[in-house]
């Protein structure tokens, strides 16, 4: 072999095994993430979880999923099983921390109006604390700032309808579970579409209303579902109200529909389940099992993508 053959050889598998390291080292391509920001003085925590394809393309939704009281991101998240879902259906995940009391088991709430604990005792500003995270990750990741949702459980479901009252604007729907509407006031800027999942068996956050036994809900009078949807269906100038449009032994859906903006509302009552995230996981050895007859991160998803912002 002469020596010009050797050198072309040499230079070919040199720039061959450059190109592999490059693909084998995708030192930019991070997925998860773990951080926080600074609001009216406290560190406020999260964690957020992006797609397999997010260095591939753009315009991604955002979904924020708040956990129960007492919860934590990493908990909702593996209860939830919301980032497997996240991950296969190519959207954006991030799990925002309530603020973590100062009492013995460090519980972590939402103020979502009366509800719950230390968040509404030291009137924390939730609502600033999202609407502050949302401006952050649009302006980090490649969210379409059109298409961001919020869900939650429980006390964060409570949190998600709060949203809906006071961030509309940036908030195009949600899709609250196992929770009800605690809100003081509520004057959202346009029509919220809503989706609303709950058991029949929940005795923490009754669909009927009255006293709970969830965490913070202890000696409040809680809303019923069908009140609170029914003044959602005013506040949106639903003109077809209250249609059960499925009663099995499943399960009941309810719909309120021929609103302003082409929004609905959605309820479905399972007849299985308790305080838990349909289709998931119990989120404790002593909590209550989740429904089988909906999974809540399929329906939260399907009616997300009906939606987005103005």
């Amino acid at each position: 072999m002469n020596p010009r053959s050797f050198l072309i050889i040499l230079l070919f598998s040199g720039t061959l095994l450059s190109c592999n390291k490059k693909a084998n080292l995708p030192i930019d391509k991070v997925f998860r993430f773990s951080d926080s920001i600074v609001v009216d003085g406290i560190q406020r925590t999260y964690a957020i979880n992006l797609p397999p394809n997010y260095y591939d393309v753009s315009d991604f939704s955002l979904i924020i999923a708040m956990h129960g009281g007492g919860g934590s991101a990493s908990q909702f998240e593996s209860s939830s099983l919301l980032t497997e879902k996240a991950n296969t259906s190519k959207f954006i995940v991030v799990y925002p921390e309530g603020v973590e009391s100062t009492g013995v088991l460090k519980a972590r709430t939402w103020n979502a109006g009366t509800c719950c604990d230390y968040s509404v005792i030291k009137n924390i500003n939730d609502v600033k604390f999202i609407s502050t995270l949302i401006d952050k990750l649009i302006s980090t990741f490649k969210i379409n700032p059109k298409k961001v949702y919020a869900t939650g459980h429980s006390n964060g479901g409570m949190m998600a309808y709060r949203l809906a009252c006071e961030l509309s604007s940036k908030i195009a729907a949600i899709a609250p579970n196992s929770s009800t509407m605690v809100t003081l006031t509520c004057t959202p800027s346009r029509p919220v579409p809503i989706l609303h999942m709950h058991s029949i068996l929940d005795t923490r956050v009754p669909y009927q209303g009255g006293s709970g036994s969830g965490v913070g809900t202890q000696g409040l009078t809680l809303p019923s579902l069908d009140s609170v949807l029914n003044v959602w269906s005013l506040k949106n100038t639903c003109t077809n109200t209250a249609q059960v449009i499925v009663n099995d032994a499943n399960y009941k859906l309810t719909k309120w529909t021929n609103c302003a903006g082409n929004v609905t509302l959605q309820y479905y009552l399972t007849k299985d389940g308790g305080h838990s995230w349909p289709g998931g996981l119990s989120g404790s050895i002593i909590a209550d099992p989740a429904s089988q007859v909906i999974n809540a991160n399929n329906l939260i998803w399907d009616f997300f993508q009906q939606y987005q912002l103005p």
